[in-house]
């Protein structure tokens, strides 16, 4: 999807599990690629990548599908007190226009709903 101008956005997610994240963009047709793929499209040679990095574990995880791709770009603690913390994930939501770049995160906003109750 490089080389080409597309449709592009930030989202942030605070509180839900990155399993969970990774999980939904698999839900909605993505497939995740392969930390190889990833290094060839992202031309980042062998020696920079840590041996024990693994698919699940290394940024970005990355996932396409037709018209669209999705990346998890970093996970972070967040402290509101010294007791209440919750993780903040960065999100890239990225399709072949505006149109579907709001359907796809219309969808994955959809997967990410918490009701309290």
């Amino acid at each position: 999807m490089q080389g080409v101008k597309m449709a592009s956005r930030d989202l942030e997610f605070r509180g839900i599990n990155r399993r969970h994240l990774e999980m939904y963009f698999e839900e909605l047709g993505g497939k995740r690629l392969a930390k190889e793929s990833r290094r060839e499209s992202e031309q980042v040679p062998a020696s920079q990548t840590k041996d024990t990095d693994t698919d699940s574990d290394s940024f970005p995880s990355i996932f396409v599908a037709a018209g669209w791709e999705g990346q998890i770009l970093s996970e972070q603690e967040i402290s509101f007190t010294s007791i209440f913390k919750v993780n903040a994930v960065m999100v890239r939501f990225t399709a072949d226009d505006e149109v579907g770049l709001e359907e796809l995160i219309k969808k994955y906003r959809y997967k990410t709903t918490r009701v309290g109750g």
